[in-house]
């Protein structure tokens, strides 16, 4: 007989985290994404989304917790909970080529007329690119819908891109991204940027964040149509642990020491002061 507290789509589960368990439900079918997304909604504020976390399912198997499966979706009842995965707290905002991966987002032809100071974000984001080059940081490129949008703007570079792919999904976290990254295992912060700042810029981020990476977005290299809706996302990322940096700073904190072999090539990117892309403007 079904339990008393699931309808036909939801399934209870009991929510543990630190010394708390709470009951609720999901829908059939939950995987990662969307229960890493219940224990923030249960916890909130209690969890240290700076810290990288693994889900575990109890097992009548084992009578114990074991790590949550590959591919796992809710189909029964059943008791997770949320592990924090200890980590250096000195490596908290801090990038290092080794451990630092671009995207880019969605800079694509047919959002030149529409996106606010989108010629500038381009040139922002076109260093970036020279940037990830020089010092070998690899670079993954979203298009939403090229059939439709058109492939990336000629003025962004990709050459040695390792992954440029279509989606129709707004976050960039999908199968394909997720492929790539795990080729990448000493990956853990993903600097961002492209647009739009408040649909697959900020669901991109918040899927990251869930899996883990600490996320940089550039906000001199993303935009909106509307400046409104590009500021709250700003201020609604930044409050969630999300790091919003420029690009100068993203490139000169990647370099880190005026003797690094590649410093004179990075300084030479931006001699010239990036454009403010709109940050700055009241409008």
């Amino acid at each position: 007989m079904a339990d008393a507290h699931c309808n036909n789509n939801h399934v209870p589960v009991l929510f543990s985290f630190s010394a708390f368990s709470r009951p609720s439900s999901v829908p059939v079918g939950s995987g990662h994404e969307l229960l890493i997304q219940k224990f923030l909604s249960i916890y909130g504020n209690q969890i240290d989304v700076h810290r990288k976390f693994v889900i575990q399912l109890f097992s009548e198997e084992w009578g114990q917790y074991i790590d949550l499966p590959k591919g796992f979706s809710v189909s029964e009842k059943c008791k997770l909970r949320l592990i924090p995965i200890q980590i250096e707290i000195s490596t908290l905002g801090n990038i290092s080529p080794s451990t630092t991966a671009f995207f880019c987002c969605d800079m694509q032809e047919r959002f030149r007329p529409a996106i606010k100071y989108f010629g500038d974000i381009i040139s922002v984001g076109q260093r970036l690119l020279q940037g990830a080059r020089l010092l070998g940081i690899p670079v993954i490129v979203s298009e939403q819908y090229p059939k439709g949008l058109g492939a990336t703007v000629q003025e962004m570079d990709l050459t040695g891109a390792k992954l440029v792919f279509p989606k129709t999904k707004f976050s960039m976290v999908l199968p394909e991204a997720e492929a790539a990254l795990a080729d990448l295992p000493g990956v853990r912060s993903i600097v961002l940027f492209g647009v739009e700042t408040h649909v697959c810029i900020q669901q991109t981020a918040l899927d990251l964040i869930g899996r883990g990476y600490e996320v940089h977005i550039v906000a001199d290299a993303t935009s909106s149509r509307s400046m409104i809706d590009r500021m709250f996302a700003l201020e609604r990322m930044a409050r969630t642990g999300i790091t919003v940096t420029t690009s100068e700073a993203v490139l000169l904190q990647l370099v880190a020491d005026k003797d690094h072999p590649k410093f004179k090539e990075i300084q030479n990117i931006i001699k010239a002061s990036a454009p403010e892309s709109g940050l700055l403007s009241k409008v």
